[in-house]
């Protein structure tokens, strides 16, 4: 995989997240997962963008850890 997938791949996530929540029927307990759901899939993306312009090696790190988890929540949710 090269640097523009990776690049790619977690802004994908959170559209295909967003297709998928807008697809379900509106009821209580969907809402709140479809709304924790997107959050996470989408901060996945925004972290993964802050881990590339990291100050420092350990600062990347740092916020792949944060990517991580994110994606750990979205997995979850689905």
């Amino acid at each position: 995989m090269d640097a523009e997938q990776r690049k790619q791949r977690p802004k994908q996530f959170a559209i295909d997240v967003a297709r998928l929540t807008q697809s379900l029927p509106e009821n209580r307990v969907n809402n709140a997962y479809c709304n924790q759901i997107v959050r996470s899939a989408s901060s996945t993306g925004a972290n993964y963008r802050a881990a590339r312009r990291a100050k420092s090696k350990a600062d990347h790190i740092n916020k792949l850890k944060i990517v991580e988890e994110e994606l750990g929540e979205s997995l979850f949710f689905l």
